[in-house]
This record gives structure tokens, sequence and C-alpha cells, in this order.
């Protein structure tokens, strides 16, 4: 009996899993079904897509050329000085964008707009329903609206006369969005309409936004001139408004060596190649991107080019001929120089320390060339004590990482002595793996650290993009901090801050160790008690108040390797008594993908006596420099700068900017404080 019961409860079992299969198979029959209806839909539709393609090309002004009545006066409109238009934008399929491009760029007007504008509005256009009768537009009207069809038809008529028809792809109305003007015909809906419309206010403010941003941009690249620098505002404006934009094709000459030079260049898009015969060879000068400019010289002497300017990939450029140059500026207000240097001083710049005569005053911001940020001053970084900006400077003609600290914060949070420590250390720092203090200034408001600029961006965004390094690019990056930490303990500095984020990438892909807040003078044998550090690198230590020292860096190596080759550190939880525990712990958990040569060196670094650490012990850093780890490093060339860097394809070719995080610019000032703690800074 218990054995029937048994056979009878797996029939059942078995029924019901026969079941359960017939239903999820009816299910799969639905679903096959349903993707062969849409892949029928696709191709329909992908006819009709065809079908519009190979249609003559309609255009909403086939109007009469000839004006039969006086132009109609053109009332002024304000813009509005806060530009808000981002908060109106629609989102769009992918396709319907194209259909917007598409008909736009049929439009002998709308697709002379750039690339930039062009994509604002698309952005920016409503969809709009209309029923089969209605009125779109009545003649004689007030207009203040674009349109592009979507789905439908439409009619167009004037004094009650049939001129076209409209359907998908079409433009009209498009006069209203430049000024406020009466309609000179009707459009009315056919069948059910769908409709894509901008207003003239919107479309107003996107070309006002550009024009004042792109102006703001032409006058931040001419400051950067030395021969123009003397000029004011009110000049620089003029030469500006003389100004006209060509393009260049890629390998196109734009000036060449030898010839007879009448126009000056800035760069507005691309990379112009900068070359100089030397026994009877091409030899490579520079490489000029956006901002930059050439040519000035041929504005005021009648000179031969001293070089060759090609297109790099397609080239557009600002452009002034000498000619129209003299009847704007006069001659006396420009400064001479030679124009070799011009071409060639970027190529091994000018070192300048802090003792040069470099002023603030002297320093102007570097404005973002394209995106939402616009015209804004570049943020390279945002911490709790201030932002680092980009900026340029007029005398030396290269770029500059400016660190801005609010005074008020410096005192609340009573780091003055720390601030003070931060540019006495830098100041004292001359080594190719740290970043360069060039200056430092003040005013009541800030204390300003004026660093080398380095353009690969920090190693931690590319971390992030990257998930986790190459074995080769994380050796790499940790050789450069190895060197940073050499020179440094040399001179009897602890670090304290390793991590992703302080370090950044030169233009050759080499790292330099940033941020030197809580660096500190040791002596050897010293120990010092402070609490500091980013939780998931902080070494035991300093956790238990022992006392810590060279030691620490050390550590911090360690967790560093981790993180390069893994993506995230070994102790690291989003409750940071967690991370300290799991730090005293000491566990490390390596993956499987990890080499057994990173393993040992990661072990060894993060030993919990500090004592007992490699490079803490009698050997130095010399045991770390000759880790099996590092067998592919040539410490030498690496000093020397003559290694290939693997990390160089991790840095984006483009703007100065382009490998950094955007922050939108934030204007607001700090307060002023004037308690004189910064007498000596």
């Amino acid at each position: 009996m218990p054995m029937e019961a048994q056979l009878k409860k797996l029939r059942q079992m078995l029924e019901k899993e026969c079941q359960l299969n017939q239903e999820l198979q009816n299910q799969n029959t639905e679903l096959k079904q349903q993707l062969e209806q849409k892949e029928r839909l696709l191709q329909i539709l992908q006819g009709q897509l065809d079908e519009l393609d190979c249609a003559p090309q309609r255009h909403s002004n086939e109007m009469p050329e000839v004006r039969q009545s006086r132009a109609a006066v053109m009332a002024r409109e304000r813009v509005p000085e806060v530009l808000e238009i981002t908060a109106n934008r629609v989102n769009k399929t992918a396709s319907e964008k194209a259909q917007i491009v598409k008909a736009i760029g049929k439009n002998d007007f709308l697709r002379r707009l750039d690339e930039e504008q062009i994509s604002m509005m698309v952005d920016l256009m409503k969809v709009m329903d209309c029923r089969p009768g209605e009125d779109i537009i009545r003649e004689g009207t007030e207009g203040d609206s674009m349109y592009i069809v979507f789905e439908g038809e439409l009619r167009v008529t004037q004094s009650g006369r049939d001129l076209r028809t409209l359907s998908p792809g079409d433009v009209f109305g498009e006069l209203a969005i430049l000024y406020n003007c009466k309609r000179t015909a009707s459009v009315k809906a056919i069948t059910a309409v769908q409709l894509w419309c901008i207003e003239r206010q919107t479309y107003r403010s996107i070309m006002t936004n550009k024009s004042k941003k792109k102006r703001e941009q032409l006058m931040c690249f001419l400051k950067t001139s030395r021969t123009l620098k003397a000029l004011n505002d009110v000049q620089l404006s003029k030469i500006i408004d003389s100004m006209e934009e060509v393009k260049f094709q890629n390998n196109e000459v734009i000036v060449r060596e030898g010839a007879e030079g009448n126009t000056f260049y800035i760069i507005l898009k691309g990379e112009v190649l900068v070359t100089k015969k030397v026994n009877g060879q091409q030899k490579i000068i520079r490489k000029m991107s956006e901002g930059e400019h050439f040519g000035e010289l041929a504005l005021i002497r009648d000179i031969l080019r001293t070089a060759t300017c090609t297109a790099v990939g397609a080239v557009t450029c600002f452009s002034i001929d000498k000619e129209v140059f003299e009847e704007t500026i006069p001659f006396e207000s420009l400064e001479l120089h030679d124009e070799v240097d011009l071409l060639e001083d970027d190529v091994k710049p000018e070192k300048v320390g802090p003792e040069t005569s470099l002023k603030l005053k002297d320093l102007v911001p570097v404005l973002y060339q394209e995106g939402s940020h616009q015209g804004d001053p570049v943020t390279l970084g945002v911490g709790g004590f201030g932002k680092v900006e980009l900026v340029t400077t007029l005398q030396h003609r290269t770029y500059f990482a400016m660190k801005k600290i609010s005074k008020q914060h410096i005192v609340a949070k009573k780091q003055e002595a720390h601030i003070l420590l931060e540019r006495k250390i830098l100041q004292a720092i001359q080594c190719d793996f740290i970043v360069r203090l060039h200056a430092a200034f003040k005013d009541s408001r800030y204390i300003y650290m004026i660093m080398e600029f380095c353009p690969g961006g920090e190693i931690w965004t590319k971390l992030k993009q990257a998930r986790r390094f190459e074995e080769n690019i994380s050796v790499f990056i940790t050789a450069c901090v190895v060197e940073a930490f050499a020179y440094l303990h040399n001179k009897g500095i602890l670090y304290r801050d390793l991590k992703p984020e302080n370090l950044m990438l030169d233009s050759k892909g080499y790292v330099k160790l940033v941020d030197f807040g809580f660096a500190k003078e040791l002596s050897r044998g010293e120990k010092t008690y402070s609490f500091c550090g980013t939780p998931e690198y902080i070494p035991p230590e300093i956790i238990q108040n022992h006392g810590h020292d060279f030691a620490a860096d050390f550590w911090s190596l360690g967790i560093l390797i981790y993180e390069l080759l893994v993506g995230s550190p070994p102790f690291s939880s989003s409750d940071p008594q967690k991370i300290y525990a799991k730090i005293l712990d000491g566990v490390l958990n390596f993956p499987s993908y990890m080499g057994e040569g990173a393993k040992s060196l990661i072990s060894k670094l993060c030993r919990p006596r500090p004592g007992q650490r490699l490079g803490n012990t009698k050997n130095g850093i010399k045991d770390v420099r000759h880790h099996r780890w590092f067998h592919s490093i040539n410490w030498h060339k690496l000093r020397m700068g003559q290694l290939e860097a693997p990390t160089i394809r991790l840095i984006r070719k483009g703007p100065c900017y382009i490998n950094f995080d955007r922050f939108p610019y934030d204007k607001t000032q700090a307060d002023e404080e004037f308690s004189g703690w910064d007498c000596d800074f």
C-alpha cells in the first residue's frame, strides 16, 4: 500500500511537470509568432524608409523668388539673460532623431547650422498631434513656430489657391523662428498628423547661447597670443568680428614653409601638425590642437612662413588676413617676437618655478569648447576644500591646473599649518614623477596653487572605465609611484594619501603623484600619530594609534597594486568601521586570475607589522624595485623617461580637458577671511 501511494504521488508530479512543459511550449510558440510579426513590421517600415529616401525632395521654401511687397518690420525681441532651455528637452528614439536630422539636412536654411546647433534643436523639438481638417497655420496671422512633418499629410494654400502637399520629412514655417512675422500661406491637415515643432524663443536661445560662448572662447584664445596680448577687450572684439571660419581636409597644407604669409589662424576643431625642413628632411616640431594659433607674425610683418602647418583630419579654423587686420588694429599696440619661438616653444616648454614672474592676473580660464558646459571654465576636480580649474597664461602659452582653496574653510577646519606645509613641500620638489608647483598666490577669499597640468587625467577615472587594468599597465603605474616614493622618502617626506584619484597621467602616459595635503616631514626613526588618509588605504598602525612612519606608504602601495589589478581595494565596505575591522584582520583574498608575482608583492607590502614590510627593511626601497613583479621595468630608462608607457592607450585624443570628468561651473564665491594666518604664503 505505501508503494502504491508513492507511485500515485510520482504519477501526479509527472503529470504536473508535463502540464507545465506544455504551458511553456505554448508561451514559446506565442513569443515566436510575436517576433515574426515584429520582423514583418520592421521590413514594411524599412521599405517605407527606402521609398522616402528615393522620393523627390520637397522644399518648404519653393515660393516665388521675386518679392512683391515691402519687407516686414522685425520687432526686437529680448532673449532671456538666463537661458533655461535644457529643461525642455524631449526624449526621442534614434529613428526619430534621424528623421529630424534628415529633414533639417534637406532644408537650405537649416542645414547651414553647425552640428551642435542641430543637435540642440533635435533635443528641444516637441511633438504635436493634429486632427484631419485642423488648421496649423493661418495666412496673415503672426507665427512663432517651425514644424517638421512626422506622420500624415497637409495642404498648403495661399489666397485660397492650392500650392503643394506636405508629407513626412517636410519642413514648414521656418521663417517664424528667426523673427516675428506674418504667415504668407495657410497649412491644414489632410489626414491625422503628427508634427515636431520648435518655438522661436527656444531657437533663438540656442543660437544666442552658442554665439555668446563662442565669442568668449575666441576672446580667451586671442588672449594667449603674445603678439596680441597688449590689446584690450574692445580691440580683441574687433578682431573677432573680422575673422572668418575656414575648413581644411585631412593632410591639407594650411601654410607652407617659405611661402609668403598673410593670414593668422586659430584652431577651433581638429589638430594641426607643424613641420620644418632640417637637412632636407621634414622634422616634426609639434602638434597643435583646439585653441592654439599660428601665423600671427604674418599680420604685422612681410615675412616668409618659417614652418609648414598641415591638417590632421578635418580641421576648422578662424582666420584673419593681414589686409583686414591692418584696418582693425593700430600697429603700435602689438608686441614683436620671433615666429620660430612661437612654433617651437611648446616642444620644450620653459620650466616655470615659484620664483618666476608669473602673476595671478595673467591667468586666463580655459573654456569648454563643446557639450552642455560649452563656454564655461573647465573644472578638473572638486574636493571638500575647493576645486581645481584649468587655466592658461598669457606669458608662457601653456596650461596649468589651478588649485583654489577657500581660506575660510581652511580656518574652520583648522588646516592652516597643513596648507603652509603643503606649499613648502611642493616648492622644494623637483621630481618627474611628482606634479610641480609653479607658483602660489592668495587674496581675501582663496589660496591659489598653480600646478603642472597633466592632460591624461586621473588613473581613477581610467580604472573605472576599464574596470581593472592589465598587468603590464599596473606594473608601469606602480613603478612610477615607487620612483615618486623613493624621491620623497629620501627627502624625509611621508606622503600618506596614495590612491588612484591622486595619480595623474602626463601627455606621455607617465604617472605623477598629486595632492600633498596629508604629506608630512619626518626624520628617520621618528613616528607621527595623526589619523589621516583614505579609509581603504590606511594601515593597521594608524587605526591602532601605534604611531606610523614611511612604512605606511608601503602598505598603501600594496593596496594600490591590488586595486589596479582587481578594480577595488582588498578591504572595502560602505561602512568605514567595517573597513577598519577587515584591515585589522589582515586577510587578503586574491582572485584566481591574479598572477603569483603580484600576490607575492602585495602580501609582502601589506604585512601587519610595519618593520616587516617590503621597502621598510634594511635594503629599503631597493627590495621593492628588485621584486620579480617588476622584471619588465628598466628602472634607469624609466627615470630618464625613455620607456614607452603602456598607459598611453588609456589617453583619449581631443580637447585638452577630454580625459577629465566634467563639472558644472560653480559661480558662488567663498566669504572673505582676514585672520592673517597666510601672511607668509
